[in-house]
């Protein structure tokens, strides 16, 4: 089993950001909302607020239009080439790891995470503060790697051909389809489930990772086949990918558009959970 993590430099700890504090080459991102960032932040980071960045079209305009709302919101965050830019919110959750996976998805090799994110933070004695942070703008300018989404097309493409690893990470409710978040509820055909919480141990850290190691193996992931992991909007799987990726899976992609995109597509194949029928009660 792996005893490390593959990429351990994708990961912080609160001692050394807070070492980095003012390093001009670290930018640090609070993932979270306005409210949120108002009410205390770490000192110097910038808001970006990802939830409201999503998309449910992963169309090549969808995308296309996407990536250009993600150059503005990472020019308006001073995000530039060279930087050590490191997301965090209240644990090591789907919103830093969104912001992560964009990053890297978008051309950048700086992205971290704050592991634990605030609750760590403040467990160390850490402050917050109220001061909103002052950057210079910059021009960011994507370079998408492709290989690291997932599109609608790219898995209608792989359904039924072994290709792929389809993880559906979101509650077994949603997966089971009798929690319906768009309008036809289910999962998509050939997916397994495990729910993303797994990943994180009490304190809201990323677990150890023969702990993760051996739970992905149980559910018969292999690193030979491309994983798409997926959830409702693409957040709770970028979560996913990111354990992934930090296991040392070579091959993974995050479905951006996820259920709120594949549940909203007529004609997109389904699968759900089979009720037995009042004959069979």
């Amino acid at each position: 089993m792996t005893q490390q993590f593959a990429h351990p430099e994708l990961l912080v700890t609160p001692e050394w950001l807070h070492a980095h504090l003012t390093d001009p080459a670290v930018r640090i991102v609070d993932g979270r909302d306005a409210a949120k960032y108002a009410a205390g932040h770490i000192p110097g980071a910038v808001l970006v607020d990802f939830y409201a960045l999503n998309t449910t079209d992963t169309s090549p305009a969808g995308m296309q239009a996407w990536i250009a709302r993600m150059e503005e919101a990472f020019s308006a965050a001073g995000i530039a080439d060279g930087q050590t830019v490191v997301f965090y919110e209240e644990v090591s959750g789907q919103l830093a790891a969104r912001g992560l996976w964009a990053l890297c998805y978008l051309g950048h090799d700086g992205g971290r995470l704050l592991d634990g994110g605030l609750r760590a933070w403040q467990a160390a004695g850490y402050p917050l503060t109220t001061e909103p942070a002052t950057v210079a703008r910059t021009t960011f300018r994507a370079r998408p790697r492709p290989e690291l989404v997932a599109t609608y097309e790219d898995i209608l493409a792989r359904l039924g051909t072994g290709e792929a690893q389809l993880l559906d990470v979101r509650r077994t409710s949603e997966y089971e389809g009798t929690e319906i978040r768009a309008p036809r509820g289910g999962r998509i055909p050939g997916a397994i489930h495990f729910e993303w919480v797994h990943n994180l141990d009490a304190a809201g850290r990323f677990k150890a990772p023969a702990e993760l190691e051996a739970q992905y193996a149980r559910l018969g992931l292999t690193r030979e086949r491309e994983v798409i992991t997926y959830c409702q909007g693409g957040y709770r799987s970028a979560n996913t990918w990111l354990v992934l990726h930090l296991l040392g899976y070579p091959r993974v992609r995050n479905y951006v558009g996820s259920w709120a995109e594949w549940g909203s597509r007529e004609g997109l194949p389904i699968e759900h959970l089979t009720l037995p029928s009042q004959e069979s009660r």
